[in-house]
């Protein structure tokens, strides 16, 4: 039944990937090429700032070795698949595809090079060479999101029902992951309070550097807020994988309950303040 579930978790995404490609352009996908700056403290905050919040929780909390690899291996495993998805209503979309798709391209060199540092650290024999990630990246992340560039462009019926599929697609995957807790309660259960307690500080400094980090657009802020929090789930099984210590399973559904914990209240928060100002797709600075 978890393999089933976990099945379809990836088919979800890979679905959701494939609606987003369907709205998108190459104008949107060379946003950032266009906005160095904007690329340079994007990439810093989610590659950089945000693992090394994990390593000073790592250092300055009495947690325990499995806890200290799973928060360590949460923070190295960047780039959000699934940001437009989670951000919604919120504007600056080019930004948005343009972020995930170059954030997931650079995790293939640069997840490796945290997990050979993560394995010294720990004194384990662990690597994850890059043609792996690059295989997970292309199929879970490229080739949906290609197929839907293409098709959407030669097919315009089929790019109009990309929110359709997009809902469709969210709506399967937060059922999943709904089962795969209560079917794994008794592991969140087991979970050191002390661990999560790290896990969600991490979240909220991860939201916090990516809010500093972004704009100047109030949407550009709120992206990279999320964007920084949001781990890839995909990127994180195959790290975990690599370590002894934390389960999968155990790793997916304890951050799938820290991420809602932290990302919903300064979700609604944003759009509150964009409502209040009437800037709810449009360019506002914070």
């Amino acid at each position: 039944m978890i393999e089933t579930l976990l099945l379809l978790l990836k088919l979800s995404v890979a679905a959701s990937i494939f609606a987003i490609g369907l709205g998108s352009t190459a104008g949107d996908l060379t946003y950032l090429l266009r906005q160095p700056g904007l690329l340079v403290r994007s990439l810093l905050a989610m590659y950089v700032l945000v693992p090394l919040a994990a390593l000073a929780l790592v250092a300055l909390l009495p947690l325990a070795p499995g806890v200290k690899a799973a928060l360590l291996v949460l923070a190295v495993s960047a780039g959000a698949p699934m940001l437009p998805k989670k951000l919604g209503s919120f504007g600056a979309d080019s930004y948005v595809f343009s972020l995930v798709v170059l954030s997931s391209l650079l995790a293939i060199v640069l997840v490796p090079v945290w997990v050979a540092w993560l394995a010294e650290l720990f004194g384990v024999a662990a690597e994850l060479p890059p043609r792996v990630i690059a295989l997970a990246i292309a199929k879970a992340f490229l080739l949906p999101l290609i197929a839907g560039m293409v098709l959407g462009r030669l097919w315009s019926r089929l790019a109009r029902a990309a929110e359709t599929l997009l809902a469709l697609a969210g709506t399967v995957l937060m059922a999943c992951g709904l089962l795969l807790l209560v079917m794994n309660f008794e592991l969140l259960r087991s979970t050191q309070s002390l661990g999560f307690f790290a896990l969600l500080l991490l979240l909220v400094a991860a939201l916090a550097i990516g809010h500093f980090m972004g704009g100047p657009t109030q949407d550009e802020r709120t992206a990279l807020g999320i964007a920084c929090a949001t781990r890839h789930i995909g990127l994180a099984a195959l790290v975990a994988a690599s370590f002894p210590g934390p389960r999968t399973v155990t790793l997916i559904a304890v951050y799938v309950v820290a991420s809602a914990a932290v990302t919903m209240p300064y979700l609604k928060w944003r759009k509150s303040r964009a409502a209040a100002r009437g800037e709810t797709g449009q360019a506002g600075s914070q």
